[in-house]
């Protein structure tokens, strides 16, 4: 059996999707990847984490192959270590019938690149433009044509996973349904792994993007990973999404490995990764650009061995070329100045540690002590016992709060469902009594959405002190 047979799509379905333009044979694309002169993100990646360096990846993803081949081009002067195809809204939903008619007729009209309808021959002339190697962000439910594209590609990083990619993205797309596409991606991954070639496979801890609670994303990474892991996917990126509070974020992200020792098997590399600030973006580009660099230097700080950079372009839409080069430089310079600028407050970092890891475990230890992994996670959403705010899926309860501490950590307001213990419960009231008190709900939920808006200073250098880090040095 092949990586192509495991992902169980018939060859006559992959031709449709793809117009009719047949893949190369599973073996060929296998030697494709094999004999690349570039390194795989997987490389890239160990060695980043073996010389304790952060790298730095755009998003990025235009309709028109000529535009893309352009931007990629651009962006590499910056010096990205990975750069991204950020796939359009009807290939993730496998509207590709509609994608290359779009793409026909105005390309400008997509926001990314339909890499389905392009075909994997210009998947190749991407891949083959740019040194650094290629990852492909989307948000499918169902990406098993578009891993077959983007592998015939020679594209060597894949992110989503069941729950992150449906949950936040989808209203009524079954989580059985979008846990066993990933199960087959993922499976593919394992073949391919068997044969030489590893695919590093990142899972998007975002979810919603908005005030999302840090044991939250990592119960949803940690549950995905397990699921991957048992596949045969050899090399993991877990990824969490910047809250805003130093201590916070940096608390998540060296929590990461310490739960992948605790769950997963020691032959899984596992890579942390920071998404930087996902939600409202101040439109000040100054204070923009203070928070993008604000991101590069928790990143670092917190051990993530790649960020996702945002650009001081986000309050006004997706961001050109000159920006996006500009955001790579700016989250650079972030990841430059930890070691120079900032003194954490270790034993608030130790605080948050053992409080989201617990947290983590009281969420996710009733569904790995199950018998069927897929079946108790669907079975735990419906329950209300796995949940996540703000989504627009039928699937998820969304009866979770969050709510903001005045220094910036995120905490549950109200934790709905969540199999929580009491002593974790009385954590989060205590943290938000008073301060929340004094302002209405719609209020004070707007204002912690707002959080880098309502005041402007907040992202800069010296704002790092209102957040709670201490010893910063201004640079």
């Amino acid at each position: 059996m092949s990586w192509l047979d495991e992902l169980d799509v018939g060859r006559g379905e992959l031709d449709t999707a793809c117009g009719g333009a047949e893949l190369p044979p599973a073996a060929e694309s296998v030697a494709y990847l094999r004999a690349s002169r570039k390194p795989a993100v997987a490389q890239v990646l160990r060695a980043a984490d073996r010389e304790a360096r952060t790298v730095v990846q755009p998003r990025c993803g235009v309709g028109g192959h000529a535009p893309m081949l352009g931007l990629l081009r651009t962006l590499r002067g910056a010096r990205p270590g990975v750069l991204s195809v950020t796939i359009d809204a009807y290939t993730r939903l496998g509207r590709f019938g509609t994608a290359r008619r779009v793409l026909d007729a105005e390309p400008v009209a997509l926001n990314g690149y339909p890499l389905v309808a392009h075909g994997w021959r210009r998947g190749r002339e991407l891949n083959e433009a740019v040194r650094v190697p290629l990852e492909i962000r989307h948000g499918s439910p169902d990406a098993r044509v578009l891993f077959a594209v983007a592998i015939s590609s020679g594209i060597s990083s894949f992110e989503g996973g069941g729950i992150a990619y449906n949950l936040p993205y989808s209203k009524d797309v079954p989580l059985a349904r979008s846990l066993r596409a990933w199960q087959r991606v993922d499976a593919a991954c394992g073949r391919l792994a068997e044969d030489g070639v590893i695919v590093d496979r990142e899972l998007f801890g975002t979810l919603t993007a908005v005030l999302v609670p840090p044991s939250i994303s990592l119960a949803v990474t940690l549950l995905e990973a397990v699921a991957a892991a048992r596949e045969g996917v050899r090399c993991l990126s877990i990824a969490y999404p910047q809250g805003g509070d130093a201590h916070q974020d940096v608390a998540a992200l060296r929590s990461i490995r310490v739960l992948a020792r605790r769950h997963l098997p020691a032959s899984v590399e596992v890579y942390p990764v920071l998404h930087e600030f996902m939600g409202v973006f101040p439109k000040d580009l100054g204070t923009a650009d203070a928070l993008v660099r604000y991101g590069g230097l928790v990143a670092r700080l917190g051990g993530a061995v790649k960020v996702i950079n945002k650009t001081n372009q986000e309050a006004a839409g997706v961001p050109d070329g000159p920006a996006n080069a500009h955001g790579i430089r700016t989250a650079a310079r972030g990841v430059e100045d930890a070691a120079a600028c900032v003194d954490l407050d270790e034993a608030r970092v130790r605080e948050e540690m053992y409080w989201i890891q617990r947290e983590v475990t009281e969420l996710v230890d009733p569904v790995l002590q199950g018998d069927s992994l897929f079946d108790d996670i669907a079975a735990a959403f419906r329950a209300g016992t796995l949940d996540i705010p703000f989504s627009a899926s039928r699937h998820a309860r969304s009866a979770v709060l969050p709510a903001r501490e005045p220094g910036g950590a995120i905490r549950y307001l109200d934790p709905g469902a969540l199999p929580f213990s009491p002593g974790t419960r009385r954590f989060h009231a205590g943290r938000l009594r008073g301060h929340r008190d004094a302002r209405n709900l719609l209020e004070g939920i707007t204002a912690d959405i707002n959080y880098f808006l309502t005041e402007e200073g907040r992202a800069s250098t010296t704002s790092l002190r209102a957040t709670g880090a201490t010893g910063v040095r201004t640079p």
